[in-house]
């Protein structure tokens, strides 16, 4: 499994790998080496964790540094899906101002981005009506994409310029520099693979991989492990702005619909029904090409009532009149889920730590109101690329990024959305209003800045405090039940490995997330993968269907007592995505 990283190693040792102008000091000849315990480790100037957009751009911008300097860096991008894209989901109205920045001949290079937005609409939902508002969106020269298309796009580029790409293997391990008391960190290493549940090895067994980077970049993605990691230890919360991070969940399919009812580049968004008035969300529906449609809903982490549940709400919003017409007669072609950050301007951490920075959506940069946060991604990419050139070139401080980032459009852009995700706060009618202030009075430059409210995980009240909910059977032709969504997503995990999924005290979901919160594990996870069983007694016990996750990482930031922690399987497990 790990043929790649020995044979890039043995190129090197034989000399075979391309020279470098610039290497860095007090290295030793050979690109790998073998440690104690049969561990392998592969040194490279820039490590970067994750292959999406944020991760890409740093890596590609890094690459142009060197060649308009006449030098060069050793990069490698690690991505833990079985392909580049599989792990990617996203609306996705793209943006292209980063992209016009990062390589702007993407138009003449066959970039997977063909469908302009040709309209935008704006509606609340009531049970059975659709009422046209105000589009508070302006898409005008954005596109209508699949992102797992783009970033696969965007390796090709990547290769070409000599970045090393490994997808397949996850980063589930920080190395610190051992001869540092500063914590340095030195890079990352993957996980032990064909390791059984019972902690065995099996035959198939073969020790991770350590990746030594002079800088290390993480670029996993929303609520990205290491990251979180890394936030939590540097206390990068309390060093950036201060608030923490809250977080909505996108389910997401993609269908082939009739050609009659297609509309290429139409884009759709609403409010209001299923949702309750108290519960922040809302839904999309894009017209990409080939006669298919995104369709998806966001509903904020916040939500106070433990019997409801995302993915329930979704199938029932696909049976709204407005909704089912456009589904009926077509095909739903794939199934997603991915938490998304909704903190905002507020929740942004200090993006540096010490031997590294952190980028993309595992800082942060989302735009809560224009919904788009690819752009924002693939800028602080770059921005964090151009600070590592001149540190590992030039000798500067990475703190540069943090400096670049807080004069760049990101900080101005999310600093002028700051205020909307929080006005929803005091409940939906309120924060239509308070939104509406910010947008057409203020524009942005209010004199105040909203707080959020309490962490996603404390928001859940307690189930004597609200009564089930019903939800309408699937029809399994516009709404489905979780299995047949889950064949859609193209999830497959090694069957026999530990749990990635690891309970903090195993009695906790059954001793208090049960009674208190009806077991609502069993609900917001948009996979299944929480299940109560009875026992042989007829009393109900938690059984954990690991090999269903999709890696949305909701029960991460959802379960109450935070009892719950996701870390990584085996890589090259998790959702197959093509067309997200």
């Amino acid at each position: 499994m790990h043929r790649v990283f020995r044979a890039a190693a043995a190129a090197a040792a034989v000399g075979l790998a391309p020279a470098r102008r610039h290497r860095p000091p007090n290295w030793g000849a050979e690109t790998a080496r073998w440690l104690s315990g049969g561990r392998e480790a592969l040194n490279y100037d820039v490590v970067v964790v994750g292959a999406g957009p944020a991760g890409l751009a740093a890596a590609i911008r890094l690459k142009q540094l060197c060649r308009a300097a006449d030098t060069d860096l050793s990069v490698c991008v690690l991505e833990k899906g079985a392909e580049v894209g599989a792990h990617v989901l996203s609306g996705n109205v793209f943006e292209p101002r980063a992209l016009d920045e990062l390589i702007p001949k993407w138009r003449q290079e066959d970039a997977p981005i063909r469908v302009p937005v040709s309209s935008d609409k704006f509606w609340m939902l009531t049970k059975n009506k659709a009422w046209t508002l105000p589009s508070p969106f302006d898409n005008k020269g954005n596109y209508v994409i699949s992102l797992s298309q783009l970033v696969r796009w965007m390796a090709v580029k990547a290769e070409e310029l000599g970045i090393e790409i490994y997808p397949g293997f996850a980063a589930s391990e920080i190395l610190y520099d051992e001869n540092d008391e500063n914590q340095i960190v030195a890079g990352v290493a993957t996980n032990d693979v064909g390791i059984a549940k019972d902690g065995t090895k099996r035959e198939t067994f073969q020790p991770g991989v350590e990746l030594r980077g002079r800088i290390t970049l993480l670029a996993e993605g929303c609520r990205g492990s290491l990251s979180e990691t890394i936030i939590r230890n540097y206390k990068l919360r309390e060093s950036g702005q201060g608030q923490h991070q809250t977080y909505a969940l996108g389910i997401k399919e993609v269908w082939e619909i009739e050609e009659g009812k297609h509309e290429p580049g139409s884009v759709v968004h609403t409010v209001g029904w299923p949702l309750d008035t108290k519960t922040y969300g809302g839904s999309f529906l894009y017209h990409l090409d080939d006669r298919q449609l995104a369709i998806g809903l966001v509903v904020a982490l916040n939500y106070r009532n433990p019997f409801l549940s995302p993915y329930d709400e979704f199938q029932k919003f696909k049976q709204h009149p407005a909704i089912g017409t456009l589904l009926e007669g077509g095909t739903c072609l794939q199934y997603g889920a991915r938490t998304l950050n909704e903190g905002g301007f507020q929740s942004i951490p200090n993006p540096v730590f010490p031997g590294g920075a952190i980028i993309g959506c595992s800082a942060g940069f989302l735009n809560v109101p224009k919904i788009k946060g690819s752009h924002t991604a693939m800028k602080s990419g770059m921005l964090a690329a151009e600070a590592t050139f001149k540190a590992l070139v030039e000798g500067s401080s990475m703190d540069l990024y943090g400096e670049n980032l807080k004069k760049s459009w990101i900080w101005e852009e999310l600093y002028r959305a700051r205020n909307y995700r929080p006005a929803f706060e005091y409940g939906f009618i309120p924060g239509m209003a308070l939104s509406a202030v910010e947008r057409y009075i203020f524009k942005g430059k209010s004199p105040f800045t909203l707080k959020h409210g309490e962490p996603d995980h404390e928001a859940t009240d307690p189930a004597n405090l609200h009564s089930p909910i019903q939800y309408p059977k699937p029809d399994g032709q516009v709404s489905f039940d979780v299995p047949s969504s889950l064949y859609r997503s193209n999830t497959n995990h090694e069957h026999d490995q530990p749990p990635h999924l690891r309970l903090r005290d195993p009695t906790v979901l059954e001793r208090v997330n049960l009674p208190q919160y009806a077991g609502l594990e069993s609900r917001y996870c948009p996979a299944r993968v929480y299940e109560y069983v009875s026992d042989e007694n007829g009393n109900p016990k938690l059984h954990i269907n690991a090999q269903n996750c999709l890696h949305c990482k909701a029960c991460d930031i959802k379960d109450p007592k935070q009892n719950i922690e996701w870390t990584v399987p085996e890589g090259g497990g998790g959702p197959g995505y093509t067309i997200m």
